[in-house]
């Protein structure tokens, strides 16, 4: 999956700060890997490729925000 091509604020406006758009981006690759890894690791130990998706999925959104005080979204 391709990284976004910009990084929306809540407003709708680009993040244009150089250092955010960095650590963003380092962030999406780290988390595509790791979650590459984990994915391919479970395909290979013989679980539902259909099951794993949902798990990921799932995982996601329960990710509490910090906006919402630690509420998920």
């Amino acid at each position: 999956m391709e990284k976004p091509r910009f990084w929306p604020q809540d407003d709708g406006n680009p993040i244009t700060c150089h250092e955010k758009l960095c650590v963003l981006e380092e962030n999406w690759q780290e988390v595509q890997d790791i979650m590459r890894d984990v994915f391919e690791d479970a395909m290979l130990m013989g679980v539902s490729e259909q099951f794993m998706r949902a798990r990921l999925k799932d995982m996601v959104e329960s990710l509490a925000s910090p906006k919402n005080g630690g509420q998920a979204a």
